[in-house]
């Protein structure tokens, strides 16, 4: 880590994100766990169903890390259909690969920017981010490409953390305290859990964010809470007319 980097700020240079998620591979799905109270693979489940793909379909999983959310998408597409993963964190990239298992060329995961999608304008059905789109360095990049590999019609879900309007004590008290402490016991990684919080909070809050999708060129724009709005899951359809 750079001198001057400071994880408690919520910002880092992508290759030190990249390097802080590879280091925390092996510990990743744990801490989601228990962090979540195992609710975190519900909340998938549910972006997966926004993405409203079918069997035969297809969908790019942005940020994909361990694959959690594009193995809920596989199943929607089924062999017949294709689900793209792609990360940065090559570490995460192979335990998603071990999940994914003997699928075959149905479920795929690549290495990739989230601000250079290796995929052609319109190529699939939905696109899709799980708790990963606030570590990207340019959120407006992301999202403006995210819908460029979408085909007219399709849809692009966002599922994460925020900022909830009530409970906002019980939330600083578990970010900013119980959940660096979690890293550093199950983690052994302090630094990286003290970066969640500080990253969540220069997040947009769920209105500023459906603004951007707009801005980005997505119509219908819902998103609905969870967790009493600890976790906002957010979805956009790209315009069935030309962009």
């Amino acid at each position: 880590m750079s001198a001057t980097a400071d994880p408690r700020s919520g910002r880092l240079p992508a290759g030190e994100v990249r390097a802080m998620f590879d280091r925390i591979a092996p510990r990743y799905d744990l801490l989601n766990r228990v962090m979540t109270a195992g609710l975190d693979g519900r909340w998938r489940e549910a972006a997966a169903a926004a993405a409203d793909v079918a069997a035969g379909g297809s969908a790019i999983d942005v940020c994909t890390g361990t694959g959690d959310l594009a193995l809920a998408l596989a199943r929607r597409v089924t062999p017949s259909g294709r689900v793209l993963g792609v990360d940065f964190a090559e570490n995460m990239l192979e335990i998603a690969r071990q999940k994914a298992g003997e699928r075959g060329p149905s479920l795929e995961f690549v290495a990739g920017d989230a601000l250079a999608l290796p995929a052609a304008d319109d190529s699939f059905d939905a696109a899709t981010v799980a708790f990963g789109i606030r570590n990207v360095s340019d959120l407006d990049g992301a999202l403006a490409e995210m819908a460029r590999v979408v085909r007219p019609g399709g849809k692009v879900v966002i599922l994460e953390i925020t900022t909830p309007r009530r409970l906002r004590g019980f939330y600083h008290a578990w970010f900013d305290r119980v959940v660096p402490l979690l890293g550093r016991v199950l983690g052994r990684d302090g630094d990286a859990y003290g970066y969640l919080p500080a990253s969540v909070r220069r997040f947009p809050e769920p209105p500023e964010l459906a603004r951007r999708m707009s801005q980005a060129g997505l119509v219908d724009i819902r998103w609905r809470p969870f967790a009493a709005g600890i976790i906002a899951l957010h979805h956009g359809r790209v315009p069935s007319s030309p962009r």
